[in-house]
């Protein structure tokens, strides 16, 4: 390690070797970037014990100030152990599919712009940089070929001075004509789709009982690709293989809805939701620093998934000539909406800092790069059939096929195609499905893992049907969903329950008693008599959505009080925007008394806790997971990326339960001990005291009538004690906690929990070994979802008869979120999330291939974001569902909350003008069209 780099124990730690190469993670501690961000610009939790509220999230003066520091802002000279000199590069890409590159013609330049260095694929393979498999091959594109994508990387150039670099960067932009050279035309590339899923339910006698076939009982079902690329399912076999019976059932199902029962109404439709971008207002970027002399590697990186990142790259390097012994990575705080979880924009700064002859590299993208190459939410064509009881108004059968377009690269597509198959239901009850998703290659832009994560463009096509099919059968359609609502202990369209209760119900009677719905055809009537030339329409749609990772969850956190009661968290959770720093910390106050006065995220080394992954935990037979939990150092999955809706549940289970073996085995004996001490046996002599009575006041911690006792007393005296001060905890979630006995102090105790390291007084940590370990069966898997949460919209919103224009008047929202942490984060992600699928309604849309982002010359004078006058940001109203209970556990909904106005928005333009639009966005042009 450099001389140089002299960062504390505390700041810098080895997570692993691989390949040989010392893997480091350093966030920004007092000696790195204090200055510029966590030390000084991040305030503690102002908080009012007798609210128990918080006055203003921890990063919040420094975001209205204008301090807040992004990765985007780091340059070498900020970064005390680098050389102060900043070099900066960019990537020229190709903008277009169908010609064979020849290479790029640099004389164009001039010979005062010529870069000082060229990184072209033959670079790559000379040097043996090959990208780790999930990100697949051709970082750039080899002379002699033509793209795989439409934007694909051709070359990255280097400088060593910013004017330069400028200077080049600005003459070769919207110039491609001047210097990329061309062969004969070729037919675009084509290959295998990335994945394709099944998902077949046919329920048993009872609405409840065992189910004859399902994915989480059976097997989901896998396509494969015949020779033209397209998808083949397995052959259906009523007495073959499981995914051959599925396929049997499958065919029943199709059979019966081409010949109906005369008392079903069956209806089926076509839907189409476009390719969006995220948005982000912080482009990708990295910065790196390769310092030959050491070996070592340093890079500033933006990430939602910086442990992939970091392995990833580890990976990569050891596979190269460059003979690197040391990895330093550096996560920043970020912004991505999901386009920074599984980015490739990283492996592309470990490039630059590579070939920046030992000076430090810059590489961030302006805003017509960030169109060009930034990951894109999937577009999809779906095909959505759903049979309905005509008497009884109860659901029979939902058949669905979609089409997700994952671009050139597979990215995060297979796992974005199970969430929008399994999310087809919404919120409804169907006792049979069939339900198949493909995710295909095409020559369009990278799409990945953007909010909603496919589960908005399947769910907005089910609101959409569901309001058709009310108005034929003359219905109300909240009633519709009333009397279709999942109840408690219903299975999902996979076989599976939700876990805890199901709220749709009592949500959907409080819309359906929102004067906004209750008065529409009065206010309908009064608006358009009152508006000649417009015409007013209120819409209505309600969905939940699953929370966590597709295939499991986990976190690393750790959380130490000092002896004068000062709490410090340490969170593997990446801050991106959601609050979650802000939000971890008010967790602390459930046990602790009060949050925390510190908070660290984006951790990702653990040395006190060494657990270690092995085997596939996506793929493992039950056995071998088996054989894997004997040793009380494996955990199945280490950590998980951060995610819009992952904080306040999963990475809540952690923090929370750290807080509670605190409180557990020093805060509560370090109180009874107060309590005993003095004349036969002190205050809690005369009274029954038991930690289940004890409660946090304003004044301490209190039991059955005891002196509160605050917190900087009852730290004083744990660690005078040596009592537990200090405990780092691993937890993972496959759609339910694993779970572990260890010895606490001589005690045994089952926790929620796989690996447990803890402090006594400030004695180092010491690992407890796990006793027994129970992990979810591995056919959870199949499960893929059982966390939801729920939001309802109702919209008001008028158009223009003339010219087609939709101006959004009003909405309101009902979310259930399980017990709030801190409602105003909820609040603003609301308010965010609508903004959103108001754009993605009305306003967002990008072409997909040759006039779309990746011919280079989109932004955002080009590309609509909805604007405040467009949002009813003035007018715009919700409510949170009230929890049941204190011990209601808090649900992920960052994501769920900007669906059902998209859906609502249709439906009330079809209120509107008596017209259903099936394509999206709705536009003023589309609109004319059907009212011309």
């Amino acid at each position: 390690m450099s001389q140089s780099f002299k960062l504390s124990r505390r700041a810098f730690f080895k997570v692993s070797l691989v390949a040989g190469i010392s893997v480091c993670i350093a966030p920004w501690s007092q000696e790195a970037l204090a200055e510029l961000f966590e030390e000084r610009l991040l305030t503690p939790v102002r908080w009012d014990p007798r609210t128990s509220k918080t006055a203003f999230r921890i990063d919040g003066v420094a975001k209205v100030t204008g301090q807040k520091i992004f990765a985007q802002d780091i340059r070498a000279r900020d970064m005390p152990h680098w050389p102060q000199q900043q070099g900066h590069a960019f990537i020229v890409r190709i903008p277009c599919a169908d010609r064979i590159y020849q290479g790029i013609d640099l004389g164009y330049l001039g010979p005062d712009l010529q870069p000082d260095r060229v990184v072209t694929a033959e670079s790559l393979e000379r040097d043996g940089l090959v990208l780790p498999g999930s990100y697949g091959g051709e970082p750039f594109l080899a002379t002699g070929r033509s793209a795989l994508y439409l934007g694909h990387p051709v070359a990255m150039l280097i400088y060593r001075d910013f004017a330069r670099f400028n200077r080049a960067k600005a003459r070769l932009k919207f110039n491609e004509d001047k210097y990329f050279r061309y062969g004969a035309h070729a037919p675009f590339r084509e290959n295998d789709p990335y994945a394709s899923f099944r998902f077949v339910r046919v329920a048993g006698d009872a609405r409840q009982g065992p189910d004859v076939y399902s994915s989480f009982k059976d097997t989901e079902i896998f396509g494969h690709y015949l020779k033209n690329h397209k998808t083949a399912w397995p052959e259906a076999l009523r007495h073959g293989k499981l995914d051959e019976q599925g396929m049997a059932y499958a065919q029943e199902i199709r059979e019966e809805l081409i010949s109906p029962p005369p008392e079903w109404l069956v209806m089926t439709r076509q839907y189409a939701s476009q390719s969006t971008d995220g948005g982000a207002m912080e482009p990708d970027n990295a910065n790196g620093w390769y310092d030959a002399g050491q070996q070592a590697l340093h890079l500033v990186i933006t990430s939602q998934s910086p442990a992939e990142d970091a392995n990833g790259i580890a990976e990569m390097l050891a596979r190269s000539r460059f003979g690197i012994k040391s990895l330093f990575i550096h996560p920043c705080h970020t912004v991505g909406y999901g386009t920074k979880e599984n980015s490739i924009f990283p492996f592309y700064g470990l490039i630059a800092a590579l070939y920046g002859a030992s000076l430090p590299v810059r590489l961030s993208n302006d805003r017509y790069e960030q169109f060009q190459s930034t990951l894109k939410r999937h577009a999809f064509d779906i095909s959505r059939t759903i049979a309905v009881d005509r008497k009884s108004g109860l659901f029979q059968i939902l058949q669905t096929s979609l089409v997700s377009n994952g671009g050139g690269r597979a990215n995060v597509g297979p796992a974005v195609a199970v969430s929008a198959a399994t999310a087809s239901q919404s919120i409804y009850y169907f006792p049979r499905n069939d339900i198949d998703v493909v995710c295909n290659y095409s020559r369009a832009i990278e799409s990945g893992s953007v909010r909603g994560f496919g589960t908005l463009q399947s769910m907005l096509a089910t609101e959409m049907l569901v309001d058709e099919l009310a108005e034929a059968l003359h219905m109300d359609p909240i009633e519709l969903r009333l009397r279709n609502a999942l109840h408690s202990g219903d299975p999902t369209t996979q076989g599976i329950a939700a876990a805890g209760a199901e709220r749709i119900v009592e949500v959907l009677q409080k819309a359906q008693d929102h004067p906004i719905w209750k008065q529409r055809a009065a206010t309908k009537a009064r608006f358009d008599a009152g508006h000649p030339g417009q015409v007013y329409g209120v819409g209505f749609a309600c969905v939940q959505m699953k929370f966590g990772h597709v295939g499991g969850e986990a976190s690393f956190a750790k959380v130490e009080i000092d002896p004068h009661g000062r709490i410090t968290l340490y969170h593997t959770c990446t801050e991106m925007g959601t609050g979650m720093s802000t939000s971890q910390a008010v967790n602390c106050a459930r046990w602790l008394g009060r949050p925390a006065d510190k908070v660290h995220t984006s951790l990702l080394a653990w040395p006190e806790l060494p657990l270690k992954t092995g085997g596939n935990p996506h793929a493992m037979s039950q056995a071998e997971q088996d054989r894997w939990a004997r040793d009380s150092a494996w955990t199945p999955i280490l950590v998980t990326a951060a995610s819009a809706s992952n904080s306040s549940y999963f990475n809540s289970h952690t923090t929370l339960e750290a807080c509670r073996l605190i409180f557990d085995h020093g805060l509560w004996p370090a109180a009874m001990a107060i309590w005993s001490q003095g004349p036969g046996g002190g205050q809690a002599s005369s009274y029954l005291v038991r930690p289940e009575d004890a409660r946090w006041t304003p004044e301490g911690l209190t039991a059955n009538g005891m002196e509160p006792l605050p917190l900087e007393h009852l730290a004083a005296e744990a660690h005078a004690r040596g009592l537990l001060t200090g405990t780092m905890v691993h937890a993972v979630s496959r759609y339910e906690w694993a779970e572990a006995t260890f010895d606490f102090d001589g005690q045994s105790k089952h926790v929620p929990l796989d690996g447990v390291s803890v402090r006594h007084g400030l004695a180092p940590y010491r690992m407890l070994p796990r006793q027994q370990a129970f992990y979810p069966d591995v056919q959870r898997k199949f499960a893929i979802a059982t966390y939801f949460s729920l939001t309802s919209t109702l919209v008001e919103l008028s158009v223009e008869i003339g010219t087609g224009k939709v101006t959004v008047l009003n909405h309101h929202h009902v979310v259930d979120c399980g017990r709030p942490i801190v409602p105003e984060l909820i609040s603003g992600q609301l308010q965010g999330g609508v903004a959103m699928g108001i754009g993605h309604a009305l306003y967002e849309y990008l072409p997909l291939y040759e006039d779309g982002p990746g011919n280079g010359t989109w932004n955002f004078n080009r590309y609509h974001l909805p604007r405040a006058s467009e949002v009813a940001v003035w007018q715009q109203t919700g409510e949170l569902l009230p929890p049941l209970s204190d011990t209601d556990p808090s649900k992920g909904m960052a994501e769920v909350v900007m669906i059902p106005i998209v859906p609502a928005i249709a439906n009330a333009i079809h209120h509107a003008t008596g017209h259903r639009f099936y394509d999206l966005p709705v536009t003023p042009e589309k609109i004319k069209e059907k009212m011309s």
